[in-house]
């Protein structure tokens, strides 16, 4: 009765008489949730979204990062970093926690950030500069050392945004590039004064010499589906044109 009554509502929100805005389900979020179901039931061999053997996904995790508070009212601090999703071999907090830790035995860790028409955040609080790309790659750095895991035992660890394919072409992703990557994260250890130098040196920078960083369309995500599954491709795709024709509307709205 409860998922009917769901299905009756989106129809209504898609068919001109909203009971809530429709990006509230045709979103970055849902896609997501969708494509990430999709591959970790299917094979598509050396596809960026590849789920190896044992490794589970996870939607709204929270990183830790590097730079948490010292002591209250530490100026230079951040909070827990959130991700849009997960691929890997981790566990996630109990009592209704998000937080993301690595088993003591991984080998995958991807992180994966979901856009529409909207760039990656570029400030924290506390560091105008440190941008969403920076911090979510410091952030794997903190989750492997506070597993003990050395990124060359992580045999898949990456970074994703997966976006429309129109964002990406016009270069609305460049702080994906590794060298504007570490430029940041090495402004924000020296903010420290020595403090965070031991894990820039033992974990970050073997972190981003491993790591693959890239942004993906998707179009080209979905294409993959497609060419295995023309049923779930199809399905799929019309989801996609929804969310590209609501969240259009809603950034125009913006500005």
């Amino acid at each position: 009765m409860i998922l009917e009554r769901i299905r009756s509502m989106l129809q209504t929100s898609a068919t001109g008489s909203p009971v809530f805005p429709p990006t509230v389900f045709y979103n970055k979020g849902w896609l997501l949730r969708l494509v990430l179901d999709w591959y970790s039931r299917h094979r598509a061999p050396k596809h960026p979204l590849s789920f190896p053997d044992n490794a589970r996904w996870f939607s709204e995790a929270w990183l830790p990062s590097a730079f948490l508070a010292r002591h209250r009212g530490d100026r230079l601090a951040e909070s827990w970093t959130h991700a849009d999703a997960a691929i890997g071999h981790f566990r996630i907090g109990n009592g209704g926690k998000a937080n993301l830790s690595l088993l003591a035995d991984a080998t995958s860790l991807i992180i994966i950030e979901a856009k529409m028409f909207s760039r990656l955040s570029q400030r924290v609080t506390n560091a105008e500069y440190f941008d969403q790309a920076a911090r979510t790659v410091a952030c794997i750095a903190e989750i492997l050392r506070r597993a003990d895991r050395s990124p060359e035992c992580v045999t898949d660890l990456g970074f994703r945004v997966l976006a429309p394919q129109s964002q990406i072409a016009r270069g609305a992703f460049k702080e994906m590039d590794p060298g504007s990557i570490q430029a940041k994260v090495e402004r924000r250890v020296k903010e420290y004064g020595g403090a965070r130098d031991e894990w820039f040196s033992d974990w970050f920078r073997p972190t981003l010499g491993r790591i693959d960083i890239r942004t993906m369309s998707w179009e080209e995500v979905l294409a993959t589906i497609g060419k295995h599954d023309p049923a779930a491709g199809d399905a799929l795709d019309g989801f996609y044109k929804k969310c590209i024709e609501f969240n259009l509307r809603a950034a125009r709205r913006k500005g």
